[in-house]
């Protein structure tokens, strides 16, 4: 499949999620056993098939995209004989984009009218009473509409939408009042009031109905239908109106294309379409304003399109506005998501010598960019420099430092920030509790991990799409690729609808479950849901690839992206490193780091840290070390993966002064050793004559409430076997068994190996049987083994016997498979 993977350029749109539903019944439950083995229960099913990719089109919508232009009338059965003359609601369309409409200012019966309205004892029996009047003072409906229209907006500014609503509907209902409820004011004020209450249907059924009626709607009414929409989440709908208005003549204005603009930012619209909206823009002839540059450099941030932030910044300042409060924690966050926590100072300087005083919002966002380029003692400084300023920290603040110490492995500190946080008085959010669940997640530590799932509820907080992504990341991540199947399908069932970060934590998941294909085919239903692909889409697929060695095909979807889709980012080029890497293509990995070193790509912190990683893993030690001290002269601080790879490495050197140098200064800085760590350290020791130091080291998981994995039952059964201690690895293999896990064909080869060397071939073969017994497939190596060791002694006849018995001892053993040992033994004898 990877051989014809091709990202098209030419996309749909993207669906937003429905908004989300109430929890319902936890997902997990986790029982313990005598041996406080986890056991986490999930729907083991497959990929549930593609649900529609967001909520269904109005009847509205459905109606308006076949609606004719000659409008029928509402009782089509019983056609009129007077034709309807079609009025354009509002200015014609020369005026439509000049500027907004004035104020309108209120009769004295109009302001006396409002003011009964708004008195505490109003009734709404008293309605008619108080709105009859009206009628008959003046005798030009015009003059009522403009009552009614500031009556309608006072009653909104008050926030008394309810009873807006009903005024609107009292004088929508009276036949001598309908050129009032056609003007355009007003219309675009009652459907913008529908979307401050979610009513969004109910409004776009209204200007259908007075489409119907032969009423032309303007293009106010049609931007606060657009801004309904999008203030609802519902931005495919959204366009869909904005495409009808432009159909039918009616010319945005500067507020819609602001709105629509928005709209793009936040659906991680691709920014070649993004200024393709600009430059349709400036042909209509309208000037840009301070609100869409601010737009726009919001757009920039989930991109990290920084170079284009900084390009609209200096242009803003050269089109004559002055840069507010909103342009500048724009830019900021857009450097902060790019990893470029300098820069982001500098615009934080800047913004204060113009006399801008910083926010909470501010700080936050300058905390994340030296958080997310693990700069925590820069990050905690910050923090400080809030309370100094009397801005206290606030939800943002303590879970942006939570989240950064997390990711740089720093668990206890992590944990002192919450603590801190509770005794501050600020409530933990939803996306405190996600960062938590992350954390306990990676660790796999799932005991805990569903007991913060549980709380959720305790604090008044529902479980977001977020927290579903962050449960599908943890468990795709940890090769569980049943529960990654079954969170998805109880997500779908909870009634959220996938979207886009959703489908990204997916091809994420199976990819490093080791199901490419199944990564794949993901890609493949989101872009049958009509949902756009964003730079995260492109690196998650390119992650896969690399996980698989697909270089070439990286290689392709890296020159897609860099035709316009999307602008590569630092985790692009991490992706063909591992791409490289994996694919054994180590020329083409260094050419890259030499790019990354001179500075023809910049080289980041993830960079650095994953030059490590893939030298580490082909074993490279001076190119790892290289990594790893160009790492430290920049100033970067590496997290418990860079150091992880480190240990080990110098641990399959034995280089143990080396490993424990690193390990001191993982102890020095803060990181919690994960299990990771025990594994290498483990590893290193089994292989060296302390091999009685890898139990050691397992006891110490155990007692710090960490669970070993096969990895480490594996690690010091060979440890044991090795050096002859067949009774203490038979007892570490009866307590792997009873943590529950089941031993794999590496733990059985170990003990048949062990047996085969040391002539004990009876031993051997009843390995061999109780595998089988208990469903565990041996491999070629299981019998290579075998056939091995009768060579070594020049019992050339019982290997042959061996192979001669072989498929009553093992009846599904592959065709073939007594010929290639017979080989072997040939092989061997000469």
């Amino acid at each position: 499949m990877a051989e014809n993977l091709s990202l098209p350029l030419a996309l749909p749109i993207a669906t937003p999620p429905l908004p989300p539903p109430p929890p319902t019944k936890p997902l997990f439950s986790i029982q313990s056993t005598e041996n406080s083995h986890q056991h986490i229960t999930l729907s083991h099913t497959p990929l549930p098939p593609p649900q529609p990719p967001g909520p269904p089109i109005t009847p509205f919508l459905h109606d308006l995209l076949h609606l004719k232009k000659t409008h029928q009338p509402i009782h089509p059965t019983h056609p009129s004989p007077i034709p309807r003359t079609r009025t354009r609601l509002g200015r014609p369309h020369g005026s439509a984009h000049d500027k907004r409409r004035p104020d309108i200012r209120l009769s004295p019966l109009g302001q006396q009218i409002l003011q009964s309205l708004t008195d505490p004892s109003f009734d709404f029996s008293e309605l008619d009473d108080i709105l009859l009047p009206l009628l008959g003072h003046f005798q030009d409906n015009s003059l009522i509409a403009m009552d009614v229209l500031g009556i309608i907006k006072g009653l909104r500014d008050y926030k008394k939408l309810d009873l807006a609503l009903s005024v609107f509907d009292w004088i929508r209902n009276r036949k001598e009042c309908e050129s009032v409820v056609s003007g355009g004011a007003v219309i675009a004020v009652v459907v913008s009031i529908l979307g401050r209450k979610g009513k969004v249907s109910y409004a776009a059924t209204l200007l259908l109905d007075l489409l119907k009626y032969g009423v032309d709607i303007d293009v106010y009414g049609y931007t606060s239908l657009i801004s309904a929409y999008a203030d609802n989440g519902r931005y495919r709908e959204a366009l869909t109106v904005f495409k009808k208005m432009e159909e039918e003549g009616c010319r945005p204005t500067l507020i819609t294309y602001n709105v629509i603009l928005n709209i793009y930012g936040k659906m991680g619209t691709p920014w070649n379409k993004i200024m393709a909206l600009v430059d349709e823009m400036k042909s209509d002839g309208i000037a840009l304003d301070k609100c869409t540059y601010n737009t726009l450099i919001t757009c920039c941030r989930r991109g990290a399109l920084h170079e284009e932030a900084a390009s609209l910044f200096e242009e803003l300042k050269l089109a004559g506005f002055t840069p507010d409060y909103v342009t500048y924690n724009a830019l900021l966050d857009t450097y902060g998501k790019s990893r470029r926590p300098k820069q982001a100072m500098d615009i934080f300087r800047e913004m204060q010598i113009n006399g801008i005083a910083p926010s909470s919002v501010t700080y936050n966002s300058l905390i994340s960019a030296y958080a997310r380029d693990g700069l925590l003692e820069e990050a905690i400084e910050l923090k400080t420099q809030m309370v100094e300023k009397e801005i206290k920290p606030d939800v943002y603040t303590y879970t942006t430092l939570l989240s950064g110490f997390e990711r740089a492995g720093k668990d206890e500190s992590a944990m002192r920030v919450f603590e801190e946080m509770k005794r501050a008085g600020c409530k933990p959010n939803i996306c405190t509790f996600n960062a938590l669940i992350k954390m306990h997640g990676n660790r796999g530590n799932f005991t805990e991990m569903m007991k913060l799932f549980d709380e959720i509820k305790t604090f008044n907080c529902t479980p977001d799409i977020v927290t579903w992504n962050t449960l599908l990341a943890v468990f795709g991540q940890n090769g569980m690729d049943s529960e990654v199947s079954g969170v998805f399908k109880e997500m779908k069932r909870a009634g959220f609808v996938p979207e886009r970060d959703t489908f990204n934590t997916l091809i994420s998941s199976y990819s490093r479950c080791g199901s490419f294909n199944q990564a794949m085919d993901v890609y493949k239903r989101m872009l049958d849901a009509g949902v756009t692909p964003d730079l995260s889409t492109y690196n998650a697929v390119l992650a896969a690839l690399a996980r698989g060695g697909h270089w070439e095909q990286s290689e392709k979807i890296f020159a897609e992206m860099k035709d316009g889709m999307c602008k590569p980012n630092e985790l692009t080029y991490c992706s063909l490193l591992h791409a490289y890497a994996n694919g054994k293509e180590i020329d083409r990995m260094q050419a890259l780091a030499d790019d990354i070193y001179s500075g023809v790509i910049k080289p980041h912190a993830v960079l650095l840290k994953t030059l490590v990683l893939v030298n580490s893993k082909r074993d490279l030690l001076i190119e790892t070390e290289r990594a790893f001290n160009e790492l430290k002269k920049k100033g970067f601080s590496p997290d418990t993966t860079t150091l992880n790879a480190m240990i080990s490495m110098y641990g399959r050197r034995q280089m143990v002064s080396k490993t424990n140098e690193i390990l001191n200064f993982m102890t020095e800085s803060g990181y919690t050793p994960s299990l990771t760590t025990y594994n290498s350290l483990m590893y290193m020791y089994s292989r060296s004559g302390n091999f009685g130091k890898s139990e050691e080291i397992l006891r110490e998981i155990l007692e710090k409430g960490l669970k070993p994995d096969k990895i480490s039952y594996n690690t010091i059964i060979f440890a044991y076997c090795r050096n002859g201690r067949m009774k203490e690895a038979s007892r570490i293999f009866s307590e792997m068994r009873k943590s529950g896990l089941v031993p794999d064909v590496i733990t059985y080869n170990t003990f048949v190996s062990c047996y085969a060397t040391d002539s004990m071939f009876e031993e051997a073969i009843d390995v061999v049987q109780y595998m089988i017994k208990h469903g565990c497939r041996p491999n070629q190596h299981t019998y290579n083994s075998i056939v091995d060791g009768y060579c070594k002694l020049s019992r050339r006849d019982e290997a042959v016997v061996f192979i001669g018995n072989l498929r009553k001892l093992d009846p599904h053993i592959p065709m073939g498979e007594e010929c290639r040992l017979t080989e072997r033994i040939k092989k061997r004898w000469s």
